[in-house]
């Protein structure tokens, strides 16, 4: 029964990366490897993430019920390090546009799947007790394989030259958004006393929200890019 809840939890978990790669053209231009080494750069990022926190920004005790908010929002600030990281892939992977931004969102959201979320599933899913807290995490990977690539799209559309000036401001608000969202979280969860699973349908929402206004500025540009004879940067 163990190892039957531990399956069902890595399943939901992996089989839509999967699934993203087998029926995206990163399995039609075999990026198998420009995924993997998105992931070094991931793994990267979060070591140069964990030393600034470290050297600049030291934990404090505070006292039960209490919000170490000067820390929340320096962790907060340091999530900007993954936008850096996104744009580093995008920069140096060579391609169409919506290659790009499948490799760096994939690749980003599988090392933070493999680093993250794969022992906790192996550990306590396969315990005694059947707990919701795995199902839980599960989908919690399925968000974040969404979020990140949203976040590729967003880096990819602000690196654009013949991107509108008008846009640029929202591109940036949403940008700032993705990078914060999981510090917001984490502060309305404590400040509100919001359950997990509230926590888990405000990230749906924020996440399809977001989705939902890239997505709507991706087109446009892809529309923009065909009227001026430009198609293969989408």
């Amino acid at each position: 029964m163990t190892l039957f809840h531990f399956g069902n939890c890595l399943a939901l978990a992996y089989f839509p990366y999967l699934i993203v790669y087998k029926n995206s053209k990163l399995s039609e231009y075999n990026s198998f490897w420009s995924c993997v080494k998105a992931g070094g750069v991931y793994m990267l990022t979060q070591l140069c993430k964990m030393i600034v926190l470290a050297t600049f920004f030291p934990t404090y005790e505070v006292p039960e019920g209490k919000i170490d908010l000067h820390g929340e929002l320096m962790k907060g600030a340091v999530e900007l390090f993954d936008l850096i990281g996104i744009f580093v892939i995008i920069s140096q992977q060579i391609g169409r546009g919506d290659l790009k931004i499948l490799v760096a969102g994939v690749g980003w959201a599988t090392a933070e799947l493999v680093s993250m979320r794969l022992l906790p599933l192996w550990v306590g899913a396969r315990g005694i007790e059947f707990s919701w807290q795995y199902i839980q995490l599960s989908f919690e990977a399925n968000i974040s394989l969404v979020h990140h690539i949203i976040m590729a799209v967003l880096i990819w559309m602000w690196t654009r030259n013949n991107i509108e000036k008008s846009v640029l401001p929202l591109i940036i608000s949403l940008l700032f958004i993705c990078s914060s969202k999981q510090t917001l979280l984490e502060l309305v969860g404590t400040m509100f006393h919001v359950s997990s699973f509230g926590i888990l349908g405000i990230n749906v929402i924020v996440t399809l929200l977001v989705g939902l206004i890239t997505t709507q500025l991706y087109v446009n540009l892809c529309i923009q890019d065909n009227a001026w004879g430009n198609p293969k940067y989408h």
